[in-house]
């Protein structure tokens, strides 16, 4: 079946989906849920192919922890999978209702957007999350995961699929799509297909954007900074610090960057450096950093990277101001951390920064679908559009009016004898 069939059917698949009852999506997120751990020693063996294949072909060591799915991200998955199942239905929900007449009720309601295609990074449990929030949200999905998973992904997509069937879930909601070839071919269905989510680079999201009529929920690099406030706790600094950036390094709410502002760079930067090259990161500074510790020079690109690896970079800046110019400037508009004791200066810089998620006194690691408590995510989002930061079932769900009437026409509500509209909140 090639990628125009698999689209056609998803097509057709979420026109039935959009009046699945909650009761139905649950025992197939249930179904899910048990079929991988009754597989999961043939999951571990496919991907433990994936596995050294890459290491053959020498891919980093951050990248190979994000391939990995053993037994832990297995249960990681299925925990997920029981949280979606505790949420309620977000499909059918009313979000505003009107009288715009006695007899003439005006309804707007939450509904799924459709077909989702979604090119996502070479990590196996990406692909169940996604997977189980366009289930959840009523959403056929087409899944292009990076080829370095390509065993583990044909398994999972498999094991979904069967699952879910013996639910009654519309066949050919879910399709695998294994091939560049394939993504190219999508970006031409916009017949079928509602929304494309990419994950990646910058440039790859531009490429994405201007190759297709599609609409794209653009999730770009993750520039993601800590800025160390001179009213900042200094032991409060450093454990955030390290946290956001060595928690783990390989995913984009990992920190890149960490500014610091001059009036407590002598008493932190010492702190800073010695827990870091515990774990074992590079630190690439400034000059005025060169000043205080012993480090790397940075370079300009430096404050563009997105390292995903066990490397940093640290700035020193003389204001507020020029912490929130530098992030605005250099940054992603993903996350974006401030540490400091003051709530004035704590609230300047989260009105001021340009991001989709801006923290005070906690880790930009925070960043994510699971723990804001929106069943895992489907992509980071740094447009301003319908959604923005971790993009859960909220943001796969759009909206339709529903007008009730009883024998009502626009006519009588003009000329010279026209009725009035009430427009009453119900």
């Amino acid at each position: 079946m090639d990628i125009k069939e698999k689209s056609i059917l998803a097509k057709k698949a979420s026109n039935l989906m959009a009046a699945l009852t909650g009761e139905a999506k649950n025992k197939a997120l249930h179904n899910i849920a048990g079929a991988l751990e009754k597989y999961m020693p043939d999951l571990i063996a496919a991907n433990r192919i994936d596995l050294e294949r890459s290491k053959k072909q020498n891919l980093s060591s951050p990248l190979l922890k994000r391939l990995k799915f053993d037994e832990s991200k297995i249960e990681e998955a299925c925990s997920g999978l029981n949280s979606l199942i505790g949420m309620n239905d977000p499909v059918g929900v009313t979000l505003r209702a009107v009288e715009l007449d006695e007899g003439l009720e005006l309804y707007k309601v939450s509904c799924p957007i459709g077909v989702i295609g979604v090119i996502f990074e070479s990590r196996p449990d990406a692909l169940v999350q996604i997977s189980a929030l366009c289930l959840k949200s009523g959403n056929a999905v087409l899944l292009k995961g990076g080829s370095e998973a390509s065993e583990t992904n044909r398994l999972l997509a498999e094991i979904i699929t069967k699952a879910s069937s013996d639910a009654e879930i519309p066949r050919g909601w879910l399709a695998l799509l294994e091939t560049r070839t394939d993504v190219n071919d999508m970006l031409c269905l916009d017949q079928y297909i509602d929304l494309i989510v990419p994950r990646g680079s910058n440039a790859f999201v531009k490429h994405i954007m201007e190759n297709t009529h599609i609409p794209v929920l653009g999730h770009a690099d993750g520039i993601c900074h800590v800025y160390v406030d001179s009213a900042a706790n200094l032991d409060m600094a450093v454990k955030i610090s390290i946290d956001s950036k060595c928690q783990y390094v390989a995913v984009c709410n990992a920190a890149e960057t960490i500014l610091v502002h001059r009036d407590i760079a002598g008493r932190y930067l010492p702190e800073m450096k010695k827990a870091l090259e515990a774990k074992n990161v590079e630190i690439r500074g400034c000059s005025e950093t060169l000043k205080i510790i012993d480090v790397i020079k940075a370079a300009e690109e430096d404050w563009t990277t997105e390292y995903l690896d066990l490397i940093v970079s640290v700035k020193v800046v003389h204001t507020l101001e020029d912490a929130i110019d530098h992030i605005n400037t250099y940054g992603s508009g993903h996350t974006d951390v401030i540490v400091t004791g003051d709530r004035t200066r704590a609230s300047k810089f989260m009105d001021l920064v340009d991001s989709a998620d801006v923290f005070l006194n906690c880790s930009s690691r925070f960043s994510d679908g699971f723990r804001f408590g929106l069943g895992a995510e489907v992509g980071i989002s740094t447009n301003k559009i319908h959604a923005r930061g971790p993009v859960g079932l909220e943001g796969l769900l759009i909206y339709k009016w529903k007008l009730f009437g009883n024998g009502h026409i626009v006519a009588d509500y003009s000329g010279a004898d026209a009725k009035s509209f009430t427009h009453r909140p119900l």
